[in-house]
């Protein structure tokens, strides 16, 4: 299992790049977007330069706003183009897997519609990243897009497209209890390609908070994945400008997964291990 961090957009993509192999991070989650780290103000080569100087992997990432399933053609057919640039990139500097949001704004359209629009940007994109050597997945999205139902209009019709679980959105839940990693691991964990974590406090609120300072399961979800065959990227999703917070998320992680058995009970101390 390798872990990683995104690159904040608002820095210098080489700068960010930096830091996470000087804490010791395995891979950079590279994200391509405004407002310092879009696909026209980087430079691939360098980013595919340093990376290989650090031997880290890298996975693409892209904006979470883009409008793939606009009811406006013209702005679905310019987010297809915006998002084959992103292909472009991460062709470049190595990534084998890009992600992408659907889109979750209904209007007054019914959500068949909307579902259909994200349907017929991801078949346009399919065979343009196939091409560079790129596989797509969908990222899970707290309401509209965060449990088994609502994923399997998008990844049942296309059997190419992977999964990105974001743990910590699948235990956003609103007023509904629960987390839904276990059921959408259990129906779709051989098309699971990457993983997000971070914790949070459940109901709406996405915090990206350090792990053991919300209430998500974390031996839970680790078992999960294991459980599944799942041995891969796992990006934490901290978001502080303080480091610390995402090394020490890093080290409970990895304390976790290697004390990890699967089909053991919860450890007695794993609560006292960063509130596991």
């Amino acid at each position: 299992m390798l872990i990683g961090a995104m690159n904040h957009p608002s820095c210098d993509p080489l700068r960010e790049i930096q830091w996470m192999s000087d804490v010791g991070l395995d891979f950079v989650d590279l994200t391509i977007e405004p407002p310092r780290a879009a696909w026209w103000q980087v430079n691939p080569k360098a980013i595919r330069d340093i990376l290989q100087r650090h031997n880290m992997p890298v996975v693409g990432h892209t904006a979470y706003y883009l409008p793939i399933g606009s009811p406006f053609r013209s702005l679905r057919k310019a987010t297809c183009e915006e998002l084959k640039k992103c292909i472009d990139i991460f062709a470049i500097v190595g990534a084998k897997w890009m992600n992408i949001h659907p889109d979750r704004e209904q209007h007054l359209h019914d959500r068949e519609v909307i579902v259909g629009y994200n349907i017929e940007t991801f078949s346009e994109l399919l065979p343009v990243a196939k091409d560079a050597g790129i596989g797509l997945m969908v990222e899970n999205v707290p309401v509209h897009f965060n449990s088994v139902e609502q994923l399997s209009e998008l990844l049942d019709p296309l059997p190419e497209l992977g999964l990105h679980l974001d743990i910590g959105h699948c235990n956003l839940r609103g007023t509904e209890p629960g987390n839904t990693y276990e059921e959408i691991i259990s129906v779709y964990g051989s098309r699971l390609k990457h993983v997000h974590l971070h914790d949070n406090k459940g109901g709406t609120a996405d915090l990206h908070l350090p792990l053991g300072t919300g209430n998500l399961d974390l031996f839970g979800c680790i078992r999960a994945l294991k459980e599944a065959g799942y041995d891969d990227t796992i990006t934490l999703e901290v978001f502080s400008k303080d480091h610390h917070y995402l090394q020490y998320s890093r080290d409970v992680l990895r304390k976790v997964w290697d004390e990890t058995d699967v089909g053991a009970k919860e450890p007695e101390h794993a609560h006292a291990a960063g509130g596991c």
